[in-house]
């Protein structure tokens, strides 16, 4: 990875050094800073800083976070619900400002992950130990020059994997980890890094997680009154979880480009935590085996002075398979279904320099879906969208815009059953920033983004559910914040940032399922209106105290999200399900030579679950954690051994994401990693 830097150069050390802390969880756009980039070169690129700053978690920071897998990376971010369904092998999805689960578009290497099925990324998949970095963005990126499809979604999350770099005539590196921990993980790695010749490298890595998923938790059942009915300690059993993944991907440079291609492979054998009631705290013997396979391949080259081209394809099979065959009684039967889902994506991107301030792009993306399941009357469905995007930038003195328009175009057929109609949207954005100051220490912005969700496949074509007659979810968005960054060359303070945002956000014809005339059989249909009031803030410093650094963060989010569908029902402007109004979150990280060390602090404030009224048989008290970890870094000859220990949850506190999905207790964590 390649960093470029302008002037100032009498301040670059203090720049660098708070660059650093404040990569912890946003990404700094100063004008004295040169825009980052993760490819294997820094491609000539207009100096146009990112209008919204991204929330970032960069480099060794990931390790330090407590962190097993994205979705548990992702609750450091303000603005985000994460689901979690308990355990190893539980089901974690996110949730950004309240709009939905299917509004988050999910980017593997600058490619988006798809599940055309349900609309829903399982984030508990991706591992963090191959991510160079982790970026959420509200809206989208302030870049113009990216396919189609990164315009189409109201929040956005970036996996970014790491690209080799090697240190001086070294041209292999090696990593090797191992992670033991309590419910009886053991979760061994490693990364091997080759370098091929100076413009191209290779690097292969492997992961296995195994872990029995049993461990304590505490049942507390309340009548409607608020009393206690049951509370007992009981024990988890079903989320054990073994599981296999590997990659590999081959990483060039060209003349004023670059290119790539990568393999990633999932393989997952996992028990399913299901919902504890009726004191029944046995084994379920719900089972969910996945496979998921991707190849992908991108090329970018600055063809002329001004002009600047990009292509991307990917070709994506996942195999899902479900079966319950233990839970059988007078009513229920034994459920082995299985899913298998195949995406093609092609895209090409364009962007013209008109002059040194404005910039024009033109992107096409084409995308293939289907499939095929295991069920009665399926419809087996195929999927053809199109999207088109036009954006612009413009840099006028202290003011910044970027415009877009996005065209989507869907076409499907089915084998049997009726199919949704073809539909055409068209949806804008707009996107402002203001320094008032010459100093530039403070950034004045705001949004404006409508876009929209086409139903899934189960939405439209699952069996006796499906209604292909669904029109799209919409929302809008709308934000303003500031932000504000002061660095110091002062002994101990280094420097300080805050970021605020107020937001209101609207999803429309959301998507629900409701009971027909009978009761035993549910269809899906548009009746949903949210409105969401919020705010955002983080503020973040950095100190140094003789030997030691300290980077304390702290993070703020309040959310008024209400349900205001129909006003003759009684939970008419209530806080919809999950949504907390309050949410902290503390971190601490200190460093002293070769010693790390982390605390963080979650809370969650109170929240009612699934049920629709806001009434005291449905409110969830709030939650709150305490993690610690402690790293140790050793050098043996040439090469680096790191050794950590965290506790996660260090008061034992028991707690629920999700009612009935009780979360683990105390667990402890040894991590140990030896680089070559």
């Amino acid at each position: 990875m390649v960093r470029k830097f302008t002037a100032l150069h009498l301040k670059k050390g203090v720049i660098t050094l708070f660059v650093a802390a404040s990569q912890l969880i946003f990404s700094q756009s100063t004008d004295t800073i040169r825009e980052k980039t993760i490819l294997p070169i820094h491609i000539y690129k207009k100096d146009f800083k990112e209008i919204l700053p991204a929330q970032v978690l960069s480099g060794e920071q990931l390790e330090r976070l407590n962190s097993q897998s994205v979705a548990d990376a992702l609750r450091y971010f303000s603005g985000v619900q994460i689901k979690d369904y308990g355990g190893m092998g539980g089901l974690k999805t996110v949730n950004i400002r309240s709009m939905g689960s299917q509004h988050v578009g999910v980017f593997y290497d600058g490619v988006q992950l798809g599940n055309v099925q349900n609309g829903i990324v399982d984030l508990g998949k991706f591992s963090l130990d191959d991510l160079e970095s982790v970026s959420l963005y509200n809206g989208q990126k302030s870049d113009i020059f990216q396919p189609a499809r990164d315009f189409g979604s109201s929040g956005s999350i970036y996996l970014q994997p790491k690209t080799p770099v090697f240190k001086g005539n070294q041209k292999t590196n090696l990593n090797v980890k191992l992670k033991l921990g309590s419910i009886s993980l053991f979760n061994p790695s490693f990364r091997l890094e080759q370098k091929v010749s100076d413009k191209v490298s290779a690097a292969f890595s492997s992961e296995f997680v195994q872990s029995d998923g049993m461990y304590k938790y505490k049942y507390q059942k309340k009548n409607s009154d608020g009393s206690i009915a049951n509370d007992t300690i009981a024990r988890r059993y079903d989320s054990y979880i073994r599981a296999k993944r590997f990659e590999t991907s081959l990483n060039g440079i060209i003349n004023d480009g670059s290119w790539s291609v990568r393999g990633y492979g999932y393989i997952s054998d996992r028990g399913i935590p299901t919902a504890v009631v009726r004191n029944d705290f046995g084994p379920k013997g719900q089972q969910m085996l996945d496979e998921n396979y991707f190849v992908q391949a991108s090329f970018r080259k600055k063809l002329f002075p001004k002009f600047e081209t990009q292509v991307k394809a990917k070709f994506a099979y996942d195999y899902t398979r479900f079966l319950d065959t233990v839970n059988v009684g007078t009513t229920a039967l034994p459920i082995d279904n299985s899913y298998v889902q195949r995406e093609l994506y092609l895209s090409t991107s364009n962007m013209y320099s008109i002059n040194k301030n404005w910039d024009v792009s033109a992107s096409f993306d084409f995308q293939y879906n289907n499939l095929d399941a295991s069920l009665r009357d399926f419809s087996y469905p195929v999927r053809y969208t199109s999207m088109l995007a036009f954006a612009t930038t413009y840099q006028w003195n202290r003011f910044k815009f970027l415009g877009s328009v996005l065209g989507t175009f869907v076409h499907e057929n089915v084998k049997m059953n009726a199919k949704s109609p073809d539909k055409t949207e068209w949806t804008p954005s707009a996107f402002l920033s203001y320094q008032p100051f010459a100093s530039k220490e403070l950034t004045v912005r705001a949004f404006y983004k409508r876009v929209f969700r086409m139903p899934t496949f189960n939405d439209l074509y699952y069996t006796m559910i499906g209604n292909t007659m669904l029109k799209p979810e919409y929302t809008s968005q709308y934000d303003i914040g500031f932000t504000y960054q002061k660095l110091y060359d002062h002994r101990i303070f280094k420097g300080i940032y805050v970021k605020v945002d107020g937001y209101y956000n609207e999803v429309e014809d959301k998507i629900v399922a409701v009971p027909t005339t009978n009761l035993f059989r549910w269809m899906m249909t548009n009746l949903g209106d949210v409105k969401i009031i919020g705010a955002d803030i983080n503020v973040q410093a950095e100190f140094d105290i003789n030997t030691i650094k300290l980077k304390p963060l702290v993070s703020y989010t309040y959310q008024r999200a209400g349900d205001y569908t129909d006003k003759k029902e009684s939970y008419y402007g209530d806080q919809i399900p999950y949504v907390p109004w309050h949410a902290v979150t503390f971190t601490m990280m200190a460093d002293y030579r070769d010693w790390s060390f982390n605390y963080s602090f979650m809370y969650t404030g109170e929240r009612y679950d699934a049920q629709l009224n806001n009434i005291r048989a449905n409110y969830l008290q709030p939650w709150y954690t305490h993690d610690v970890s402690i790293q140790k870094k050793f050098n043996w000859h040439s090469h680096q051994i790191k050794a950590g220990f965290e506790v996660n949850n260090l008061l034992n506190q028991y707690y629920d994401v999700v009612r009935n999905y009780p979360m683990p207790g105390r667990n402890f964590k040894l991590i140990v990693s030896f680089t070559l």
